[in-house]
């Protein structure tokens, strides 16, 4: 098994917030199909003000390519995905139209 963890901003607007957490309380079953299909076996979204972080748990035939080619194969994704674009903003630095950014581990408590 392997964890990842990102990082995402939302817009700074309370209510695009709230409603952007009622949509995550009901995720659309194909989304949650596709993430499983994918090769994930656990995903927690953590929410403080405007930041999003997101825990990704995965199993050993995951890859960031697979899970890429079945998102953009997937018109049902692609909708999610465009719907999350009212909003999430791309954090500083980040690529035009990334979203969610792979952060470094830092640190383990063992």
């Amino acid at each position: 098994m392997s964890k990842f963890c990102f990082a995402l901003d939302l817009k700074n607007d309370p209510d695009l917030i709230a409603e952007y957490i009622e949509l995550h309380k009901n995720v659309w079953p194909e989304i949650q199909k596709s993430i499983l299909d994918s090769g994930i076996i656990n995903l927690e979204i953590y929410n403080v003000a405007d930041r999003l972080v997101m825990i990704m748990e995965t199993d050993a035939g995951f890859s960031f390519e697979k899970k890429s080619k079945l998102d953009t194969s997937n018109p049902k994704v692609q909708e999610w995905e465009t719907l999350m674009w009212k909003f999430q903003k791309a954090i500083p630095g980040s690529k035009p139209g990334e979203k969610w950014i792979l952060m470094n581990k830092i640190f383990e408590l063992k």
